[in-house]
Parts: C-alpha cells; sequence; structure tokens
C-alpha cells in the first residue's frame, strides 16, 4: 500500500482528471501509462463502438486499476438522443451561403437537394424560422418553408458537412425522450458491471433524471448519475438538475451549439458556482486541450482554458478525443496535470462555503460542521494530510467541495466508494486500511507514510473520527502529530 501513499507525493494536484478511452489508448499498458500520468476516471463513450467494446475497455480499466494499486473509476457516457445526418452523397458535401437544401423523412432520399436524419419526427416538428446548426457549428441553415413532407432549409453559414455528423436545433422543442433503447440497453450493462458512474446526455429536467435512477435501482446499482449539461432548458432547470444528479458535466461542445457561444464561458461559471452551493462535484469537458490531437504541445489559450476552469472550483476536467484517438494521449494527462499544478500552487484558488451546509440532505448536520472544521484545524496546525473513513464516500465528497488545499486520504471498507472519491477534488482513495478502529488507521497511515517518504517526524495529520453515541458517525477531530 506504500505505492498508493507514494502517489499522493508524486501526484500532489487537487484538480481530478477524466480521460475517455479510445483507440489511442487501448490495452492495458497504455491505460497503466495514463493512470501514472494522473487519470483519476477513465470515459467510455457508448456513442462508439459496441457492447463487445465497452466490455474489453470495462476489462482493461479495471486490469489497469488492479496493477497500479490504484482506486479508478469508470464513467460510462450515454449517447442520448443526439441527431445525426444520414448519408450524404460522396460522403461530404459543401454548403455556400444562399444554398437550399430539403429534409425529408425516411433513410435514403430521392432526389439531388433531399437529406434524411437519424430522427424520424424532424420534419413534423420544424417550424419556419427554426435554426438547424449542423457539425457542431460548421455550417447553419434557417428553415423556410415545411410542407409535402419536407423542410426547406436555406444555408446561412457556409461549410463543409459529412454523413453521420451531428445536427443541433435551437430552440426546438422536440418529442425526443433523454434516453432511447440502446441509453437504456447501455445504462442497464453499466449497472449490472458496477461501472460507477453513468453520463446521461441532452438532459433538460429532473424528470429525466429520475428515469434513469429508477432503471438502476432496478438493478440494485450504487452507479452515480452525472447529468450533462447541454441543452438551453438544463441551463433553464440548472437548480432542479443539480438537486437530483450525483454530479455535473459541462458539456460545452453541444452546449455551445445550443446556445451562444459567446455566453458559454459565463454560463459555465454559472454551473460551476451553483454546483459549489449545492455541493455536487462538476466536470468541464470539451476542447480543453483540442489541439493536442496532433500537437505535443497545447495552445497558451487552451492551457489558459484549464487553468480557468480549475481556478473556478471545477472538481475535474475532462479530455475526450486528446486521449481517445489523438496521437499524443498521455502528453495531453501530463499537460493538463502539469497546468493544474501551476494553477493550484502558484494562485489563490477561489475558496469553498465559508459555513457548513447543516441543512443538507445527503450527510447529517453534524458530518457536515465536522468536516468543514476539521479543514480549517488543518489549515491552521499546517496538517501535512487528512484522513477519513467513510463507509459510502459521503463525508469525503463532502469535505472536497471545502477546496480546503490540505490533500484528503479517503478509506473505506467498500470498493465502490472508492473508487467514486477519485472524482472528488483533494480526495485521495487508499485501499486496504483498516477503518474499524481510529488508533489503527492512524498508526496505519503513519507507518506506510514514513516508509514512503511522505511523513517525517512532526509532520501532523488530521483524523475526522467519532465518539459516544451521536447520530453521525464522524463527530469529532483528532490532531496528531507523527513521533
Amino acid at each position: 500500500m506504500s505505492v498508493i501513499l507514494e502517489s499522493i507525493g508524486r501526484r500532489p494536484s487537487h484538480t481530478k482528471i477524466v480521460a475517455t478511452v479510445g483507440p489511442a489508448c487501448e490495452g492495458v499498458d497504455k491505460l497503466s501509462e495514463l493512470i501514472v500520468a494522473g487519470v483519476d476516471v477513465f470515459r467510455i463513450n457508448t456513442a462508439h463502438g459496441s457492447r463487445q467494446d465497452h466490455e474489453q475497455m470495462l476489462g482493461q480499466v479495471r486490469e489497469a486499476s488492479r496493477r497500479a494499486a490504484m482506486p479508478i473509476a469508470v464513467l460510462a457516457d450515454l449517447a442520448g438522443p443526439k441527431i445525426r445526418l444520414g448519408e450524404l452523397p460522396g460522403g461530404s458535401q459543401s454548403l455556400t451561403v444562399g444554398d437550399r437544401v430539403r429534409f425529408v423523412p425516411g433513410e435514403t432520399p430521392s432526389s439531388p437537394g433531399e437529406w434524411t436524419t437519424t430522427y424520424a419526427p424532424l420534419v413534423d416538428e420544424l417550424r419556419p424560422g427554426d435554426r438547424v446548426v449542423l457539425a457542431d457549428g460548421m455550417a447553419s441553415l434557417i428553415v423556410e418553408e415545411v410542407a409535402q413532407g419536407g423542410a426547406v432549409c436555406r444555408v446561412v453559414q457556409s461549410g463543409v458537412v459529412r454523413t453521420r455528423q451531428g445536427v443541433n436545433l435551437p430552440g426546438v422543442k422536440l418529442s425526443v425522450p433523454a434516453m432511447n433503447e440502446r441509453d437504456r440497453a447501455n445504462a442497464a450493462w453499466a449497472a449490472s458491471q458496477g461501472v460507477d458512474f453513468v453520463g446521461l446526455s441532452f438532459v433538460r429536467s429532473a424528470a429525466d433524471i429520475e428515469e434513469l435512477r429508477t432503471l438502476l435501482r432496478q438493478h440494485n446499482a450504487e452507479t452515480q448519475i452525472i447529468a450533462k449539461i447541454e441543452k438551453p432548458e438544463a441551463v433553464e432547470n440548472l437548480d432542479s438538475l443539480i438537486a437530483a444528479a450525483d454530479a455535473i458535466m459541462v458539456a460545452r461542445g453541444d452546449l455551445g451549439v445550443e446556445i451562444d457561444i459567446a455566453r458559454v464561458p459565463m454560463v459555465q461559471k454559472q454551473i460551476i458556482r451553483a454546483c459549489r452551493r449545492a455541493r455536487k462535484p462538476v466536470i468541464v469537458a470539451t476542447q480543453m486541450l483540442d489541439s493536442m490531437h496532433h500537437s505535443r504541445l497545447p495552445t497558451r489559450a487552451e492551457a489558459t482554458d484549464v487553468a480557468n476552469a480549475i481556478l473556478d472550483g471545477a472538481d475535474a476536467c475532462m479530455l475526450s478525443g486528446e486521449t481517445a484517438i489523438g496521437e499524443y494521449p498521455k502528453e495531453a494527462v501530463e499537460m493538463m496535470h502539469r497546468i493544474a499544478l501551476a494553477t493550484e500552487q502558484e494562485a489563490l484558488i477561489q475558496p469553498g462555503p465559508m459555513e457548513p451546509n447543516v441543512a443538507g440532505e445527503l450527510v447529517h448536520p453534524i458530518t457536515e460542521a465536522t468536516v468543514f472544521s476539521a479543514g480549517h484545524i488543518a489549515r491552521q496546525v499546517g496538517a501535512k494530510l487528512i484522513v477519513v473513513a467513510s463507509t459510502s464516500g459521503r463525508t469525503a465528497a463532502s469535505i472536497s467541495q471545502y477546496h480546503h488545499g490540505v490533500p484528503v486520504i479517503g478509506v473505506s471498507p467498500n470498493e465502490a466508494a472508492l473508487r467514486r472519491m477519485c472524482l472528488y477534488w483533494g480526495v485521495i482513495p487508499v485501499a486496504g486500511a483498516p477503518t474499524e478502529d481510529d488508533g489503527q488507521l492512524l498508526k496505519w497511515i503513519v507507518q506506510r507514510g514514513l516508509a514512503s517518504g511522505l511523513l517525517s517526524g512532526g509532520d501532523r495529520i488530521v483524523l475526522i473520527s467519532s465518539v459516544g453515541g451521536a447520530p453521525s458517525r464522524h463527530n469529532a477531530i483528532i490532531v496528531h502529530q507523527v513521533p
């Protein structure tokens, strides 16, 4: 277990890194390299690949985690009702301002200039004046006329689009549900395999989240839900979505198409602030180090983007194509880690809430007040570590949201809880520790800390503990000085 404690000294950043798996990092050896580089959570994008591919990748992640002797979480990201273009002649088409395109139902167009999509009711739900955005904003159309089984659109932003690229309809109220049958099957698979998090795409209301939670409960799963904010309705219903979900993702790709791209930076800050108030983890995602698909170094703007997300208070930053299909997956993780370190060490991280959330529903008010005070005491006495034993992981999640800046060692007899801690800011999950006796836990931490060089004589440790028969398991703070 000293391997795990050594990793704390080697990787002292508090911000967590989520990396998307794909051909560029396939195989246990490559995944192990990414863990060493700093990955805490691996994301499986179920929009790509088969069930067999997903099972194979999950097995590889679990094996890489075992080899590293470190808990690593897995996020299964559901595709959601993403609308895509059908087959285009020659596979792609160049659009010029003023061109006209006619969307028709079905899978096969009957004449040139007609396009199809994967969303059967599209023509019925479009109205004149609606915007149709293609390929993440590469081209844009305006609906001029809907008649005779087709919707005629005029190109207002030129660009090249390809077969199967995405179609966004900003402001259009669609009847499509948040999950289709494939999503439901993938969610059931994730639950049955003990996947730690499921990402729900294109969330619009809390009812969408409750539908997924009902499905997960049918499998008696501890799998948690990450709601992806990428629709205008999600921004409007933000507080209720945060309350219903276990964590939030700022999914800036589709969000930047569904709303004015100029608003995205401030909406991102709004979402992070709301998550901090609600004590829910938040991930910032999409194009964070996009140029590292083909470059060993990011642009200055990308480095600044990552740093600003950290300064805003994000718990984690996510890499997508950079690690899934990019040429430099390991370098991308290392760069994100370097930016996190530089930002956390040289700048003042936005402080957490100034008062404990004793009215919260997820954590007992005594526990909430205790972890709040433990962090302040740790900073006052210059503690090297905070240690908390948490069966469900909720206490570790609670202390992480205060961003005290002192590394938190989270221990638990529950492997799933340990993996969930991989998403919590500043929390390092450590397996194998004795959790029933505070004295034995402290002795275990000190022995391994001294053996690894992480701790030295005179260092202080703050242990969040319990005494008496209080209704909260965590109601006491012990300050221990290493002899």
